[in-house]
């Protein structure tokens, strides 16, 4: 049997709309080419697994904690082990043939071809003009990269860290994705298959929200430079305007508060004029019933300030922001000193001790999707005290304690015999990367010694050094990167400090 061709992630807050995908996807003219992986991004909250169990389909339920849909779509895609991973979001509808088209369009590219975006069709109502939310709606159609439904290589997303998770909200960071992606691995194409995006009811107040995305401008200026809008086809939206407005409603006030009528007049005028200006703007393209006018009236107050806030406050946060790097794909780790204690020569599974929170370090990182293995030196097999069946029994009872790792790597040679897998030799590092299909330099190798953080320098890995008392001082001194307790080494992988 072939193996599936990509996975399907859908990050979800659990909106009700996630089953109506996944019966889409179910009920389709052929099988999805691949597991579903749904990224539950609440909180908290009933497991959804129970709730779809009845769905006939791969599906795979993780959690990402409440962490935004950039975090919730790297949890998704790095559980991903297909070619491919194709990203959906929660309440769109796919067509009868779109798993067929999905197929076709990833299996017809060329190499040189990262990515394949879908299609979009935003219905909108035929008996009236669209409201100022169904035409924001509406410019899904023709927006660039969005993950409403796009597909990506995995080495794509492994080679540029996947999405910026310092974006908070939906949008730029698909733009921040597609221009690294475009700019570094590839090309992005546009595909045949096709999803509906129906407009989600929404409050009065949406329009007000949404200018928090202005801050996120600022990161994508900082990241991409000042022409990022037309290298991603972005509008460039009327923030010198709100400044403006915002600037004559300051004056305004400052007029009235002080005593000095003239600036308080002028200011007001030209706070009214500005906010007639955008309402209307947004009034007239639209049904003109009395509720639209009421919400574009006091929306249009407000907008202004909004994003003049949002603006300022992005412009100092990401003020210096640097490229994202992500979390590792692949963490090995050394085996004796430091996932379990050390026990000289060890042949006995009854003498294996695991280092404080070692489990608990390993499932946050599995957690996450991020793969795990471990190397090790066993030159006791070498040297005659240690057989091969003994260092199988004892690498079992690890994985017994730890869980699984999805790559075992130990060099059985002497000291004395040259070979190219014992650290600090490269070799096993080298050996676990090809394995797994995970580029050296998106790989950490943590251990306790310096020969472990000489093998990840090696073979273009990063080193983490965790000390126990057996660490030379001068290995402590040269190490770039070290770290307490293996806790502590986990809490700055996951933090993108590595």
């Amino acid at each position: 049997m072939s193996e599936p061709l990509t996975s399907i992630v859908v990050p979800t807050v659990g909106r009700p709309s996630l089953r109506a995908l996944l019966e889409a996807l179910t009920s389709g003219t052929r099988p999805v080419p691949g597991p579903v992986v749904v990224v539950d991004d609440r909180r908290d909250g009933p497991d959804l697994a129970t709730e779809l169990d009845d769905l006939a389909i791969d599906l795979r339920v993780v959690r990402s904690g409440g962490g935004g849909p950039a975090r919730a779509r790297n949890i998704g895609w790095r559980h991903a082990r297909t070619p491919w991973v194709s990203f959906l979001d929660d309440d769109v509808v796919t067509d009868p043939d779109w798993a067929e088209r999905l197929s076709e369009d990833l299996s017809a590219v060329p190499s040189s071809v990262a990515g394949s975006q879908g299609r979009v069709r935003v219905p909108l109502p035929l008996d009236r003009r669209p409201t100022d939310w169904e035409r924001t709606t509406a410019g899904l159609v023709t927006a660039l990269w969005i993950t409403a439904d796009m597909s990506y290589r995995r080495a794509a997303l492994v080679a540029v860290g996947g999405f910026d998770e310092r974006f908070p909200r939906a949008f730029r960071e698909d733009a921040d994705l597609g221009l690294r992606i475009t700019g570094t691995q590839g090309e992005i194409v546009r595909g045949s298959r096709w999803i509906t995006h129906p407009v989600r009811p929404v409050d009065d107040r949406v329009s007000v929200r949404v200018q928090a995305g202005n801050a996120d401008d600022f990161l994508m200026r900082a990241l991409h430079g000042r022409d990022w809008r037309a290298r991603a086809s972005a509008p460039r939206g009327r923030r010198g305007r709100h400044v403006a407005i915002t600037a004559a409603a300051a004056v305004g006030v400052a007029g009235a508060l002080t005593g000095h009528p003239r600036p308080a007049v002028a200011g007001a005028a030209g706070w009214l004029a500005g906010t007639a200006e955008l309402a209307w703007a947004r009034i007239a393209p639209g049904p003109r019933d009395a509720s639209e006018v009421r919400r574009m009236v006091l929306t249009s107050a407000v907008i202004p300030v909004a994003a003049t806030y949002h603006s300022v406050r992005g412009a100092w946060r990401h003020r210096g922001a640097r490229p994202w790097h992500g979390v590792p794909d692949l963490v090995l780790l050394d085996r004796d000193g430091t996932l379990v204690h050390d026990v000289p020569y060890n042949g006995d599974p009854a003498k294996v001790s695991p280092v404080d929170d070692a489990r608990q370090a390993l499932d946050r990182l599995r957690g996450v999707g991020v793969r795990v293995g471990v190397v090790s030196n066993q030159s006791g097999i070498g040297s005659g005290l240690l057989t091969h069946d003994q260092v199988q029994a004892v690498n079992t009872r690890v994985e017994e304690l730890l869980g699984p790792f999805d790559v075992w790597r130990y060099c059985p040679h002497d000291r004395d015999e040259g070979c190219d897998c014992r650290k600090p030799a490269p070799g096993m590092v080298k050996a676990a990367c090809d394995e797994l299909g995970v580029p050296p330099e998106r790989t950490v190798l943590v251990g306790d010694i310096g020969s472990d953080v000489a093998a990840a320098e090696a073979a273009g890995a990063h080193g983490l050094l965790v000390p126990t008392p057996h660490t030379r001082a001068e290995e402590v001194t040269a190490a770039d990167h070290v770290a307490t307790t293996l806790t502590d080494a986990v809490d700055d992988l996951l933090a993108g400090r590595w």
